[in-house]
């Protein structure tokens, strides 16, 4: 959406933008006065580079986002405040650990972020879709002992995501193909035990935002990630933020700090990112045109060098 003009920000820089937000490399020259890093270290750079800490970002530090309102990853040497950088997992590779910046650390916040309501081991996370937030999400969330709903309208996407969760894992990995049933609302609340959700990833927007708030729990979290889905919300957003009792909050990547605390998540588990397909930089054109088809599951990744 950014690279085609779509993405409703004000802070994107449309003309000659270097696309895309993520990216792993090694560290090939420090400045004068840098500390915390040295040649040949593995990193990948947070999102929004003046993002260190806190849960919700500045304008300042939103106007320091990498692939819209800043030249992105999409280049074979990038210069990169050293704040803004973290280590990579040892046991992912490069292109394993390029997905994490974005997607990784938008679901690891959207479930972990907002302070004082961290999700429990136990409760029920909802994901929507089989993008990278949502399996990262459900990766996530399961990994901390929760219990995950993710969404699709296909089977075999589902079977995708649940060959990628680990076997001890699975038993509390549930899978709604809301092409067959389109209610998945009364689903959570049944895998809930009729309690509801204690977080909702909604990365369709208006298009499912009654049935994000129809499957939260009171007290639970509706986090708005994303637009993709078509339609229009039932009704007025208030009215359904009210009923259900939820909490709807905004959610823009995260820090470097809470992406260095998602790595530790990630390193404890040893979660693998699921990687639909690996495209060269000379067929970058190719792949924005498969992101764009929606026939991927997880994360595209381009290999610059």
């Amino acid at each position: 959406m950014v690279v085609t003009g779509r993405y409703p920000s004000r802070v994107v820089k449309h003309e000659n933008l270097i696309p895309t937000s993520d990216g792993a490399g090694e560290v090939a020259a420090v400045g004068e006065g840098v500390k915390r890093w040295a040649l040949g270290d593995r990193v990948s750079p947070n999102f929004s580079t003046a993002h260190i800490r806190g849960d919700v970002p500045s304008d300042e530090e939103i106007l320091s986002g990498l692939g819209g309102a800043q030249d992105g990853m999409l280049a074979q040497y990038r210069t990169l405040p050293e704040s803004s950088l973290v280590r990579i997992p040892d046991y992912l590779s490069y292109e394993e650990a390029s997905t994490l910046p974005c997607a990784a650390l938008t679901a690891y916040n959207a479930l972990f972020g907002l302070a004082g309501t961290p999700l429990k081991a136990g409760e029920t996370a909802v994901l929507e879709g089989t993008g990278g937030v949502s399996v990262f999400g459900a990766q996530i969330a399961l990994a901390a002992g929760a219990v995950a709903v993710i969404t699709s309208s296909s089977d075999e996407k589902l079977a995708i995501v649940k060959k990628s969760i680990p076997q001890e894992h699975q038993s509390r990995l549930h899978l709604h193909n809301y092409s067959k049933d389109p209610d998945w609302a009364k689903a959570v609340k049944s895998v809930s035990g009729g309690i509801g959700a204690a977080r909702v990833l909604d990365v369709g927007g208006s298009g499912t935002i009654t049935k994000a708030f129809e499957s939260v729990r009171p007290g639970g979290v509706v986090s708005a990630i994303g637009i993709i889905a078509k339609g229009s919300a039932e009704g007025d957003l208030g009215t359904l933020i009210r009923n259900s009792r939820g909490i709807y909050a905004g959610i823009i990547v995260g820090s470097r700090e809470l992406f260095e605390e998602m790595n530790r998540l990630f390193e404890a588990h040893q979660i693998k990112p699921l990687i639909d397909r690996v495209f060269p930089f000379d067929q970058a054109v190719q792949a924005y045109q498969h992101l764009e088809s929606q026939k991927h599951v997880g994360k595209i990744v381009i290999r610059v060098a």
